[in-house]
């Protein structure tokens, strides 16, 4: 569905007084994964590909986290030649909006950026949409790069499924990365150029305002 229609949706939730802001669609706290690497001894990069909706929001609150070095907009699970935006907006493409973070192992894990993907970031039980955004190109993904990465994504949907978090059982999808491409510039820092815009105030500001109220030790002021 084109965001623009989105955007009238979500106005006349508002309107009827029934917003979809925030994505906490856990019953209580979300606990820390059990299974998880601890922090590297030195600083470096690694990445992270993630998808749960829309990708403006996913990106503002990855902006907001701790260790986080950049969160890019962008495009996994389809072929380059779909890589764009009005293509991946019809669903057909295989692509999901995704965002690509980069951060440091020394200063928070893998297993952290995910309690904060399923604690604040998106609602991990709605499958293949998020809110006013409905099709398989907004559904939740894990792109694990590596061994470690699938590991502890396995192990911590387990771990909150079996622990009752949600109200459902989560359907992530837990899949192998094959590429990221980037997705156009008007995409990127969308949330924090348009702070005032209603599909960014009722749908994305209280992502990160969970965050800091959440997770207030994995929350860092921009």
């Amino acid at each position: 569905m084109p965001r623009s229609l989105n955007r009238v949706m979500t106005l006349a939730l508002l309107v009827g007084g029934v917003a979809c802001a925030g994505a906490r669609a856990a019953t209580g706290p979300v606990p820390a994964p059990a299974t998880d690497t601890p922090l590297a001894a030195k600083s470096g990069r690694q990445t992270l590909v993630i998808a749960g909706g829309c990708f403006w929001g996913i990106q503002a609150v990855y902006q907001h986290t701790k260790g986080v070095i950049k969160a890019i907009s962008g495009y996994s699970g389809g072929s380059a030649e779909t890589a764009q935006y009005e293509l991946v907006g019809t669903g057909r493409t295989g692509h999901a909006e995704s965002v690509e973070i980069t951060f440091d192992p020394s200063k928070v894990t893998v297993g952290q950026l995910l309690q904060v993907f399923f604690a604040v970031a998106h609602d991990p039980t709605q499958l293949n949409y998020q809110g006013p955004d409905h099709g398989t190109q907004y559904r939740s993904a894990i792109f694990f790069a590596d061994a470690d990465q699938e590991r502890i994504a396995k192990a911590y949907v387990a771990q909150l499924d079996k622990a009752g978090v949600f109200p459902a059982e989560i359907v992530t999808k837990i899949v192998p990365l094959t590429a990221f491409y980037k997705a156009e510039d008007y995409h990127q820092d969308y949330a924090t150029l348009h702070p005032y815009e209603p599909y960014i105030m009722i749908n994305d500001a209280p992502k990160v305002k969970n965050l800091k109220k959440d997770l207030p030790a994995l929350y860092v002021e921009k």
